[in-house]
């Protein structure tokens, strides 16, 4: 493989690698923020919904990789500290709408796409391999959805772990918050392969090298139909649900708390 052009956005790398011929590439997508462990900052959301497009339309990419730069992280879910500078209900509604949009976008891209999970997805970030195609994690990968402990709920998670993982796991994650790693994620479903940290882009490399082989026009009706028994009108409801839980005081008191390294202290309201 030869690496053909790559972008750069505030907070996704691009690289576009040609394969065989050059006719046909994959692309592998990079949460690129390291010091905050690739945590998804406001700008995020459209950055990697525009990453596919631009993908999408240029007629040779074949297949995507999303991983996180560094070692330590895949991502560790939504940057919690700028929630607080959502101060209205519509502000809140928007954002939420936002981070719907591009777990769709990943979920329904007629290209394939692997999630390669290096250390911690959390959060958004275990959201983020729920809307993949393919997980494929390293053995020091957890994943957890404990947005509980801020006052909300995993809002894609919900609709798409329950699937994946079966609801009894859905419920004792969001719940507990408790962190699931590699080798319990490939026993539940929730990853495909795990292999060790230092081969994990060379598999996921060649899962998408023989993905490129194949027909896309085949790969896309078949990821489709494979989808379409999702309803999604889900999608409204989580993002109202969301959005309400958003406004509540326990929410402003875990984003406060966590912003403050304390413990919150949680009311009910």
């Amino acid at each position: 493989m030869t690496s053909r052009n790559g972008t750069t956005t505030r907070n996704v790398r691009v690289e576009v690698e040609e394969v065989g011929d050059g006719r046909v590439a994959i692309a592998v997508l990079t949460i690129d923020d390291p010091a905050k462990l690739n945590a998804m900052g406001r700008t995020f959301w459209a950055e990697m919904r525009e990453a596919l497009a631009t993908l999408e339309a240029d007629g040779r990419t074949r297949a995507v990789i999303i991983t996180g730069a560094g070692e330590k992280a895949f991502s560790a879910g939504g940057d919690i500290a700028s929630f607080a500078e959502l101060t209205d209900v519509t502000a809140k509604r928007a954002f939420q709408q936002d981070c719907m949009r591009t777990f769709a976008a990943v979920e329904e891209t007629p290209l394939p796409v692997i999630a390669a999970v290096n250390g911690y997805a959390m959060g958004g970030g275990c959201e983020l391999a729920l809307a993949c195609d393919v997980v494929v994690a390293a053995d020091n990968a957890k994943f957890g959805m404990p947005e509980s402990a801020v006052g909300l709920v995993p809002g894609f998670g919900v609709l798409r772990a329950p699937s994946v993982i079966g609801r009894h796991w859905t419920k004792l994650m969001m719940f507990s918050g408790e962190r699931v790693d590699a080798e319990t994620a490939q026993r539940i479903g929730l990853a495909q392969k795990v292999v060790p940290a230092a081969e994990l882009m060379d598999t996921a490399r060649e899962i998408a090298v023989r993905i490129a082989g194949m027909a896309p026009l085949a790969l896309a009706t078949g990821k489709n139909l494979v989808n379409r028994g999702v309803d999604r009108g889900e999608f409204d409801h989580s993002t109202a649900a969301l959005t309400t839980l958003h406004a509540t005081a326990d929410a402003a008191e875990g984003i406060a708390a966590f912003v403050g390294k304390r413990a919150p202290k949680f009311e009910g309201r």
